[in-house]
């Protein structure tokens, strides 16, 4: 927040990036902040994030209650747009990812929508990577073009005057994963931060698959993360969840984002980037304007089982790595697997990228074809006693998935080739479990193909 500012912060969370915890854990590791980062107790108050089970919040006067709704005090008015449980918790992930504010949402879709709504409108248009998740890719192709803002397709294999030439006057931000799912193509964060930033555009980055782990795309050059927290974060496919971090560097001054900066007559002509500052301004922006308006909050007791899986997120990625690199190295020998995505391993086209923005690991997910095409992959993972067939991916337990038949199963040929989807491709995401375990039960079901 501009120290300048007449105006807080609000709602007990846009500003609270990196928290009021920040001195404590300056120059703390990822683990550390794992554990300790958000909720800090003070004498006598519980150790544990407490659960505030409430929709609402009592004042003791009507002037207090406006200050509130008029965005010059701190506080809680409405669990749609903020609760102290869920603040904690969006310290904790702003603080992970070196943020200056966080906004939790109810699922990763959620927080990508509201992301992009939150400087986009109708007749504007955005910019993304064609790699990415298939449910993104259908948000953007279908739902945002019904509401007027169009959508451009790029590949990295493009020239930068190619991409850019996509570009105009109304183009809003730049999209990508930082690892795509279900392909694991590596985003290369530092070209097209600079490629964005040539245009005064953000660089939006969907950090799900590393996590702030193994990768921190504001140290190069990213804007706004995004996170799908149902995935590694939650860590046990107990809770589904999402959230949007800003890096606080971007100038929304600049021209082309007049929504952060001219007065909103549905808060009293605030204006954010003068009242808030440029560090908050967006992510103030779309608690109190976006999410108050769609209401997709994280509940709090969702907040708090989300916490609980932060806690170990450091370990478990660890393991993830650890137990996903031995197996895609099994799986590269095996004479009945055609093909294998995994960028740890040394000759995969991602490898020099991986090793650029995540020399200590990428995540737990393996993509890889079997011998037999469709049919293949089917009596594959229906001969799987191990691994479970599921819609999920990244949680402790390994799971298996065809991604054509099932999340990607909305996009055509066409754009399941377009994002190096083939039909009878097998999303595995490796668990926790003993290696050897997931090993032979891998080793078992190929030999029934």
């Amino acid at each position: 927040m501009d120290k300048d500012s007449e105006k807080k912060n609000t709602c007990g969370g846009p500003d609270s990036a990196a928290g009021d915890n920040r001195s404590k854990l300056d120059g703390a590791g990822i683990g550390t902040l794992c554990v300790q980062a958000g909720w800090q107790p003070r004498d006598g108050e519980p150790r544990i994030l407490p659960i505030y089970q409430s929709t609402t919040y009592r004042y003791d006067s009507t002037d207090a209650l406006g200050e509130l709704f008029d965005l010059t005090r701190d506080g809680h008015m409405y669990t749609r747009i903020s609760n102290p449980t869920v603040a904690e918790v969006e310290k904790k992930i702003a603080a992970l990812e070196g943020g200056t504010g966080a906004l939790l949402c109810s699922s990763g879709m959620a927080a990508i929508l509201i992301a992009v709504l939150n400087i986009t409108s109708a007749g504007d248009n955005i910019l993304a990577c064609r790699s990415v998740y298939g449910g993104t890719v259908n948000l953007f192709a279908v739902t945002l073009r019904r509401f007027g803002i169009d959508v451009r397709f790029f590949s990295q294999s493009q020239s930068d005057e190619e991409i850019e030439a996509m570009a105009d006057g109304r183009t809003r931000l730049v999209f990508g994963e930082t690892l795509s799912n279900p392909g694991l193509e590596v985003f290369d964060i530092i070209r097209f931060a600079k490629l964005a930033h040539r245009h005064s555009l953000p660089l939006f980055i969907d950090n799900t698959f590393p996590t702030p782990v193994n990768c921190r795309p504001f140290g190069f050059g990213a804007d706004i993360v995004i996170h799908s927290t149902t995935k590694y974060m939650d860590g046990h496919a107990a809770v589904l969840g999402g959230a949007i971090v800003d890096g606080g560097v971007f100038d929304w001054n600049c021209g082309k984002y007049p929504e952060l900066v001219r007065p909103d007559e549905s808060y009293h002509g605030v204006s954010y980037v003068r009242d808030f500052g440029n560090a908050t301004a967006y992510i103030v922006k779309a608690r109190v304007q976006l999410m108050r308006d769609f209401g997709m909050p994280l509940t709090p007791m969702s907040a708090f089982l989300l916490n609980l899986g932060l806690e170990t997120l450091h370990l478990r990625m660890e393991r993830h790595c650890s137990n996903a690199m031995k197996i895609a190295e099994l799986l590269s020998k095996h004479p009945k697997v055609e093909s294998v995505s995994y960028p740890g391993l040394p000759d995969d086209p991602g490898h020099g990228m991986l090793m650029k923005y995540m020399p200590h690991g990428s995540c737990g997910v393996i993509s890889f074809t079997v011998a037999g095409g469709r049919d293949g992959a089917v009596r594959f993972m229906d001969s799987l006693k191990l691994a479970a067939l599921v819609v999920h991916v990244a949680d402790a337990r390994t799971s298996v998935l065809n991604p054509a038949g099932t999340t990607h199963r909305q996009l055509t040929d066409r754009q399941l080739e377009e994002a190096g989807i083939p039909a009878g491709l097998v999303r595995l995401s490796v668990g926790i479990e003993d290696c050897v375990d997931i090993a032979s039960d891998i080793l078992q079901a190929l030999d029934r193909v």
